[in-house]
């Protein structure tokens, strides 16, 4: 059973997609994201929403991110925050969003 505390670990955090591109070296398909989160500065992740979501349609978008994991290497990429979804019956990640937009940085609780 999880507790509390474990929740309490985790920094997540509201950020703007700035740029997306497609990330051919991924061993499933991918894209490589540049998110703004205010405060924090921009950060680069891998994200395997390639199924529901084009480049273009990614950029402007706010994304709920999970920030204090450790970095973690994808192929030639370095991607330093989680993009957080919910998956569907077939698999395909539906990015999580506020409902309003909201301050780069918000975090999320």
């Amino acid at each position: 059973m999880a507790l509390w505390s474990d929740f309490e670990k985790l920094d997540i955090r509201v950020g703007r997609v700035v740029r997306a591109e497609p990330f051919p070296e991924a061993r499933r398909p991918a894209y490589r994201l540049w998110i703004d989160f205010g405060p924090l500065g921009q950060k680069p992740s891998s994200a395997r929403v390639t199924d529901r979501y084009r480049p273009e349609e990614l950029v402007g978008r706010q994304v709920v991110c999970v920030v204090n994991f450790p970095p973690k290497q994808v192929g030639p990429f370095v991607s330093e925050v989680l993009v957080l979804g919910a998956y569907t019956k077939d698999g395909e990640v539906v990015l999580l969003a506020p409902d309003a937009p909201v301050e780069l940085g918000a975090r999320v609780g």
